[in-house]
Order: structure tokens, then sequence, then C-alpha cells
């Protein structure tokens, strides 16, 4: 035995053994400050781990979530790049949408889109894939909505962060900044970004300059040693709400995990200084209630929380403000405004406009700023604003006095003093806000599937009232502009061909772009069926492309509605004929459930043919088969493609 070789082994051995335990106490006293979210100095320790060689799932994560929630995404490319190749198993969905966004920050758009697709694949009823997806040509639309807005840089800027602009009636702007008071001192470091606590400070605003004054704390009790941010004043001016943290009558609280969260405090302006400090009623030690923003009138006022019914990481919720001081119950401004995403830092200007920043809609990368038009009852869908007020970067707490045309956000954008800074703007052009929707679609030949050029189609209103008529280009491509949330009903026509139409349901994205294949048969569709028996599957004997549905969805899809129009077509040409439809799911997600959803399939398509085509309930039966009759290899436990999952997610036409 060689004794010396044997020393060896059990000292390397030993040194290793060592070597990882090291390793894996520093990663736990990382993992102890990550928690914290004391976020650069987590990743400090990460970082020499990554570097010495050392990789997990949970490594990259953390890293890239470091520099995430920083507002740093340039920097958490790389993390999250090397967490989705080499660890494609081992995290959730919300890592793909935070990669997208990541990759948006450094205008490799191409890649976020590609990214959003399998976000949009894997996460079911998310709402931020539902902008996506109803948004593909968004780049096209924030060109055309670009270059409304002048941007000018201000000297008033630290080297600090400084954002939260917001206007009082003293002819000041107030905004939050976590430079040093008057006295030179900076306050404690805040351990999330290693910034000093942010303050309030007002500068007055010279003329319609764009032009500001020396900033100078607020007086009075409003400052403490931690944050305050984001105000907004009443209209005689004696009255702030502002956001701070949870500090009240000098104790700081935090929640069961030990965070210090964000609360809402309302002060009043007695001799210039700002005095009676109180929390509102609806705040909670165990969520943020932030942000705040008056309406014109003073009877509303708007927030961003996290309390416990909202979906995203915030929302944006309104409060009635009554004569008294007293508040109503606070509402969440529902699906049209708010994601699984952030929306945050509302402003309303006196038209009732909502301005508000969002990572939830669809944007150029972090926060975008957009803007939503009141309605009678809500607000309508939003609207990007478009750059150069947006950029890849964090943009957000916007505000406009909509007379002058001047107004402020602020920006982490390249080029700036710090890391978040104020800039002025003045608007030149309305913003467009007016829902449109431009449609393309294509006719085919239903038998070849080959493109039918210069054909003429039809645009008709729900009445059957035509509207417009356009030809098809020599791609048998076409095009219509629509006004949103409508029905229409589009009709293709061509020599030799039977007239076949198609409805077509507008929705609420603007830039929006359906692809409606419409398709024409020689002879008529009628004329494609032929002598069939029970059993046979209508779906087959008329070539008809199998009707898909949406992962865990249950609603008929425009491209469905094309297939269904034929066999409503052929069952009243056919006045004997009874069919069953038979609606089938994928393995995903447990028999009970599946069962469920194919039920409600089955209800849906039924639903469509007897009340969209007029067929007697009598003539269509049906039930779901949840995943009891898959076509392929993908039962439970076996790794399939999307696409060979979609191929069980059908109805079938069985003649009875």
């Amino acid at each position: 035995m060689n004794v010396r070789k044997y020393v060896i082994n059990i000292s390397l051995s030993m040194m290793i053994c060592c070597a990882v335990v090291a390793q894996e106490k520093r990663l736990a006293k990382a993992d102890e400050s990550f928690e914290k979210y004391a976020f650069v100095d987590a990743r400090k320790i990460y970082l020499d781990v990554a570097k010495s060689g050392y990789g997990s799932a949970d490594l990259y994560k953390k890293l890239g979530d470091s520099y995430y929630f920083n507002a740093e995404l340039e920097k958490s490319v790389q993390w999250y790049e090397k967490l989705v190749e080499a660890y494609p198993d081992q995290y959730d969905t919300e890592y793909l949408f935070r990669y997208s966004q990541s990759l948006k920050s450094v205008k490799r758009y191409k890649e976020a889109d590609k990214v959003m697709e399998d976000f949009n694949r894997l996460s079911g009823t998310d709402q931020r894939a539902y902008y996506f997806v109803s948004t593909r040509d968004y780049l096209k639309f924030i060109e055309m909505q670009s270059g409304k807005y002048k941007l000018k840089k201000l000297y008033i800027n630290s080297k600090y962060s400084d954002y939260a602009p917001s206007f009082n009636k003293q002819g000041q702007l107030i905004f939050a900044s976590s430079r040093g008071g008057g006295n030179g001192i900076v306050k404690t470091v805040h351990e999330w970004n290693e910034m000093p606590f942010l303050d309030l400070f007002s500068s007055d605003i010279i003329g319609d300059k764009q032009a500001l004054s020396d900033p100078r704390k607020l007086k009075g009790k409003i400052n403490t040693r931690f944050h305050e941010s984001s105000s907004t004043f009443s209209n005689d001016g004696k009255t702030v709400y502002f956001t701070r943290n949870n500090y009240t009558n000098k104790k700081i609280k935090s929640d069961t995990k030990g965070t210090i969260l964000l609360k809402l405090y309302r002060a009043t302006l007695k001799d210039e200084k700002w005095v009676n400090i109180e929390e509102l009623p609806f705040n909670s030690d165990e969520y943020s209630v932030a942000h705040p923003a008056l309406s014109a009138d003073g009877k509303k006022l708007y927030f961003a929380s996290d309390m416990p019914d909202s979906r995203g990481s915030s929302d944006l919720y309104v409060v009635d403000v009554y004569e008294d001081g007293t508040f109503g119950t606070p509402k969440n401004l529902g699906d049209r405004i708010n994601t699984e995403g952030r929306e945050t830092f509302p402003y309303i200007s006196n038209s009732g406009r909502l301005y508000f920043a969002s990572d939830g809609h669809v944007g150029l990368g972090g926060l975008d700023i957009f803007v939503s038009v009141p309605e009678q009852l809500s607000f309508s869908t939003p609207y990007n604003v478009g750059k150069p007020v947006n950029s890849p970067e964090d943009d957000f707490s916007f505000l406009l006095n909509e007379d002058t045309k001047i107004g402020f956000f602020a920006s982490n954008r390249l080029g700036g003093k710090g890391s978040d800074d104020i800039y002025s703007f003045k608007q030149l052009e309305d913003l467009i806000t007016t829902c449109t929707q431009y449609v393309a679609g294509v006719l085919t030949d239903a038998n070849t599937r080959e493109a039918l050029p210069y054909a003429d189609v039809i645009l008709l209103d729900e009445n059957n009232q035509e509207l417009e008529r356009t030809q098809t280009d020599g791609k048998g491509q076409y095009k219509f502009t629509l006004a949103c949330e409508k029905q229409y009903i589009v009709r293709g026509t061509k020599d030799t061909y039977n007239t076949t139409e198609a409805p077509l349901t507008s929705n609420t994205a603007l830039e929006y772009t359906h692809q409606l294949p419409l398709q024409l048969s020689k002879g008529g569709i009628a004329a494609q069926v032929q002598e069939v028996r029970p059993g046979d599957d209508l779906a087959k004997i008329l070539n008809l492309q199998i009707i898909y549905f949406d992962l865990d969805k249950s609603f008929i899809r425009p491209d469905a509605e094309v297939e269904l129009q034929k066999i409503i077509a052929t069952l009243k040409q056919n006045p004997s004929l009874k069919i069953d439809v038979r609606s089938h799911t994928d393995s995903r997600a447990n028999n009970n459930y599946n069962m469920y959803l194919s039920e409600r399939r089955a209800k849906s398509t039924i639903k469509y043919i007897v009340e969209k085509g007029g067929i007697d309930r009598s003539r269509v039966i049906g039930r779901g088969y949840g995943e009891t009759s898959l076509i392929n290899e993908c039962a439970d436990g076996v790794n399939c493609s999307e696409e060979k999952h979609q191929l069980n997610r059908r109805s079938e036409f069985i003649v009875l």
C-alpha cells in the first residue's frame, strides 16, 4: 500500500470538503441578506462564488434577481441566461418574464419576444401573456406613438436617486431624493441598494421654461430618518398625502417576516410647516400601500398596493375621499389596468386621464409609462406613451400640466446623474388614444391551402351592412382597420368559388394583428360532403382544420370559428344530420380537472353551433372525454412538446 499516496488523497479530500463547507456557509450568509432584501450585500458573495466556478439554479436566480429588483436589468441578463440554458427544469415561469424584460433592457427584442412565447405557452391564464399575444406589433405601434414629447435634462438632479415629482398649489415641484439635507449630512444608507434614505424636497417652477430653483427640504415633521416619497396635494394646498416607511409616532413596524413595508400618510400645512402626520386607515403592517394621486376634484385617491386582492406585485386602486376627511373602501381598478406584474405610480390629470407605470403591459423594457382614458364606469385599454418618454430602462412617476403641456417624469436610463433622474418635457402632439385595430388575414383554398390572390374581401357589421371592401394582394393577404370590441363579419368571394363568411370579433388591443384564415372551396362547402354513415367524423369529411383550444381554456378561438361555420353550413344544408361533439384535453393537470375542462369545451362548442348558427339543439349533443382518448404517446409523465400536447386538445364531430 502506498501510504504517502493514501495520506495525500485524504488531505485532498479534507481540503475539498472544507472548501465545500466554507462555500455553503458563505452562501447561507448571502441567502440571509437576500431574504432581508439586502441585495447588494448578498450579490457580493454570490458573485465571488460564481467566479470561483460554482454554479446552480438557485445561485443564478438570486444573482439575476439581485440586479432585477434593483432596476439594473441589463446586468441581470447574463444570470437569467445561464439559468434558462443550464437548468431548464429548475425555475418557474416568472423567471421567463424577468428574463424577457431584461433582454429588452439591452434591446434584444427578438430574443425577448421568443422568451415571452415560452412564457405564454407555460403560464396559462397570465394577463401579461395575453397582452403580449394581443400586441405582436408593439414596437411598430410604439414608433407610431413616439416623438410627441421633447425632453429636457434638469440640473436639480443629484448623484443619488431623484424621482416621484408632483405639483403643489404654490407653483412648486415636490419630489423625492436620497441626497443629503441642507446641512450636507447624508442619512443612513439603505441595505436594499446602498442608497441613502429618501426625503421630500421642493423646487420653484420658474414660468413655463421648465426651469427649477435650488431644491430644499420640506419643512415640518414630514421627513424622518426613513423613506418618504411620492406625494399629492389637495386643491387648497393645505393637505398632502405621501408615502413613507411603516414609521408612526416614532415607532418603526414590520410585517410577520420582519420586512418594513410602505404606508400612506396625510399631513396638514400650518405656518408653512407640515404637521399633524397621520396614517390612512386602509394601511396594513402586512402589505404596502404607496404612491398616492388625487383626482382634480379631490374626491378620489388613487394608489398602488399589494393588498390581498391584488393580482400582481402591485396593483392600482382607488378610494373615495369624503368631505369630512374619512374614506370609503379601496377598489381594485380591474384587469384592464392591472396585471400579474407591477402597476404603480398613478397620476390623474385634470381631464381625468390615468397615467401610470407598468411592466405587465407590453413596452420597451422595465417600467414603461401608459395612459388610460376615462370611460363611463372605468378606464380604457392602456396605451404606451411612446419614446422618448419610454426607454428600455425604468420610466415612471409621470405628471403633466394639461394647460401648459409641460410635465415631468423619472427614469434610470443611461446618461443621467444618478440612479434615478427627473426629466422635464414639453408635449408637442396629442397621443393616440382611440382604440383601433389593424387586422390582417389570408384567403386560402380550403382543399389545397394555397393563398388566393386578387379575391374580393368585404367587411360587414353585425347587421350584415357593408362597411368596406378590398382585394387580396398577390399573396392572398388583406387588411382592415376596425374599432375595438365590436362584432364584424368578413366575406370572401372569387370566381369559381362559393362565397364564404366568417365572424370576426375585435378585442381591445390597439396594435393587435389578427391572422384570420378565411377559406373558400370550389363548388362550396356542401359540395364536399360525401355519403356519410354513423360514426364518421365530419371534420375529416369536410377536410377541416382541427378545432383546437388554448392550454387550460374553453373559449372558441377565432381560427376555430372559421371551421365551426363550415359545420354549421353543413348542418343547414342537411336537415336530417345530427352530430355528437366530443371534446378532448391533453394529459396535463389531473384526470378530474381534465374531465371538467373537456365538458366546458364541449358545451362551448355546442353553444356556438346552436346560438351562432341557429341550429336546433336536438341535433347537436356532446360531452367531454378529458384525457381518456389521447391520439399520441403524450400521457401522464411523458415529456412532450407543446405541439404534440395541442394535438390532444381537440373537438370531433361524429355523425349520429
